[in-house]
């Protein structure tokens, strides 16, 4: 039994799988969702020939720091944007030996949220090495907490399962 909703369990399920069969790896770079995705796919026995590291990056600085993501990024885009995403998923890939990462960064709530970029806003992106790359604006709205954070890793592993090929 998975301390993960059905549905998440299985998508992670999935992607241990598919890694297994293929010889590939994931690595995740995690904000909002403070290690929730590698938490999904650790969760499933076998996962350590697929899982290579997850970098919880819940700062800026941690952001530029562990990923690479440029102060111009930030200062320019903010911390939730499709650029930083990109970055963030970016620096996951050349910081691992994985063969796909994932990268979320967005604004869980309960505050923290603008009109701009409101609670429930959340930038996913996924990459390959073969160059397959994906990006995602989520807009969950304000539905609690625990709700967007997961809602945000389902989305994030159904794009490692698109990027990856196994979909």
């Amino acid at each position: 039994m998975s301390i993960f909703p059905d549905d998440i369990a299985a998508l992670a399920q999935k992607m241990i799988s598919h890694g297994t069969a293929r010889g590939e790896m994931v690595s995740t770079a995690e904000s909002c969702t403070g290690g929730l995705i590698a938490g999904a796919l650790t969760e499933i026995a076998g996962s350590s020939a697929v899982v290579d590291r997850g970098f919880v990056t819940y700062t800026n600085k941690a952001k530029a720091d562990m990923l690479g993501v440029q102060d111009k990024t930030l200062e320019t885009f903010g911390a939730v944007s499709k650029e930083t995403a990109l970055q963030m998923v970016q620096g996951a890939l050349l910081r691992s030996r994985a063969s796909h990462a994932v990268a979320v960064t967005g604004i869980a709530g309960p505050g923290g949220g603008s009109d701009a970029k409101p609670v429930g806003l959340v930038h996913l992106a996924a990459m390959s090495r073969n160059g397959a790359i994906l990006h995602r604006e989520m807009r969950y709205g304000d539905i609690g907490r625990d709700q967007v954070r997961l809602a945000t890793v389902k989305t994030a592993l159904e794009m490692l399962l698109d990027v990856s090929g196994a979909k």
